[in-house]
């Protein structure tokens, strides 16, 4: 038996992470990093091996950044966790003795109980190399044209557009009236939309799928209006739900829907045992309800939480405030945060300002892109509670800046008045600047309101 001071189990947006803060907290500690897959994809970009990156390989997390850190790896599966004798046991009969154990097992993709959904080529966004693998070599070596995305949300919409990429022909199903609404408020939705078809991506909107049409393989889909499509493959993207299997059999509280019960500081019902990512639990960060939302960002973030926390208590999880973005040829479109219409549904009095203008300054500088920022504020304290933007690129992190605003309860006045540095080439004007004018806007709106 080998003894360690610190485990984790699981070796993605999780594992990693944890590992790594658990390393630099407690340097005079080992950590062991366990982990089944021989090696770990990148998971934000699944879908960009079938088109941008064409290739696995090169989506790969390199084991460089474990060694590097003074962190030990092991490839197996953890078979079960003793939590009496603080010790685990691998598929290959290996056992392992832990001071502390960060659980770090992820999510797999929901499967959904429609009649035909074991046919062949009925694909998953699976964070499998050799699986994703298995998709590519099919799409080379198989006729397949037409394409089926069962969910219009994130993985739906990127990987219609990838598939798009490779001259496949797909088509998007979506059961709510638009594809992106679960994060996005109507108007950005239409945007997305309208991208999506000028790229010739087949949409279908309020609709539901009935049935998987075809013998061995999938040769259609029927829909609950009676439709028949044809496919050569279906994409089933409609979400995850966490692995939880370890942390049942060893005896610690589970809700099956949410994850691994933790609290603030990511401990389990096992002081000795920590989780974090999509296989642990979650709670709001404005309501402090259960949360279902699961993302790496946020299993980052949990990560360095419980990493830190294994020993003595340094960190606090603040509730999921929950941060998106995507991209639709060249078309960023990014929230965080509650929407206008979530925050009324939550009970928050919201006010809104929205601010539109070049990311450049002047407006004729190369690679600029016309940048709409709105943000929402509660009426009653004045603090931002949510933020959507529209542009190109930049989108990406002004929207990470949002999302810091949100945590530190920033007031409009507070982002009216802080300071910012600008440069021609790569922000807006600091006259037009879209972040502090939705602030100065939403303030108008609550003295008129």
């Amino acid at each position: 038996m080998e003894k360690c001071d610190i485990i984790v189990i699981g070796g993605s947006a999780a594992g990693i992470p944890a590992a790594i803060t658990a390393k630099r907290h407690y340097p005079g500690r080992n950590v062991l990093l366990v982990r089944k897959e021989e090696k770990v994809p990148i998971p934000c970009g699944i879908p960009y091996v079938f088109g941008t990156v064409d290739g696995v390989d090169k989506n790969i997390i390199p084991d460089g950044v474990l060694s590097n850190n003074g962190i030990d790896l092991v490839v197996d599966e953890v078979k079960s966790i003793d939590r009496i004798a603080r010790t685990i046991l691998t598929a290959r009969s290996d056992t392992f003795s832990y001071e502390k154990l960060i659980l770090a097992t992820g999510s797999v993709p929901l499967q959904p109980p429609i009649s035909g959904i074991n046919k062949k080529n009925v694909i998953f966004a699976r964070k499998e190399v050799p699986y994703l693998n298995e998709i590519l070599v099919k799409m080379g070596t198989e006729n397949i044209k037409d394409v089926i995305i069962l969910g219009g949300g994130f993985i739906g919409v990127e990987f219609a557009d990838e598939f798009r990429k490779r001259g496949l022909n797909p088509t998007i199903i979506e059961m709510l009236p638009h594809c992106l609404l679960l994060a996005f408020e109507e108007e950005l939705c239409k945007e997305a939309e309208k991208k999506l078809i000028e790229r010739g991506i087949h949409l279908i909107t309020n609709a539901k799928l009935e049935e998987i049409l075809g013998d061995e393989f999938v040769t259609g889909v029927k829909l609950s209006d009676g439709r028949e499509l044809k496919t050569d493959l279906l994409l089933v993207g409609i979400g995850v739900y966490p692995e939880t299997t370890l942390a049942e059999e060893a005896g610690l509280e589970v809700d099956r829907k949410g994850g691994i019960i933790v609290d603030n500081h990511q401990r389990t019902s096992d002081k000795h045992i920590f989780a974090c990512g999509d296989c642990s639990s979650k709670r709001s960060f404005f309501t402090g309800q259960p949360s279902m939302m699961k993302l790496a960002s946020i299993a980052t973030t949990e990560a360095r939480i419980a990493g830190a926390n294994l020993f003595k208590t340094y960190r606090e999880n603040l509730g999921v405030i929950g941060v998106f973005s995507t991209a639709i040829d060249g078309l960023v479109l990014a929230t965080a945060g509650l929407s206008e219409n979530k925050a009324r549904e939550s009970g928050f009095q919201a006010v809104c300002g929205i601010a539109e203008a070049p990311d450049r300054h002047p407006g004729g500088m190369p690679g600029m892109s016309k940048m709409m920022v709105k943000l929402v504020f509660n009426k009653n304290t004045g603090e931002i509670i949510g933020g959507q933007a529209r542009g190109g690129p930049s989108v990406g992190e002004l929207v990470n800046t949002i999302s810091a605003c949100i945590q530190k309860k920033m007031t409009a006045n507070d982002i009216a008045t802080f300071q910012l540095g600008t440069h021609p080439a790569v922000t807006a004007s600091p006259i037009a600047y879209q972040l502090v004018n939705a602030a100065e806007l939403a303030i108008k709106n609550m003295k008129c309101g």
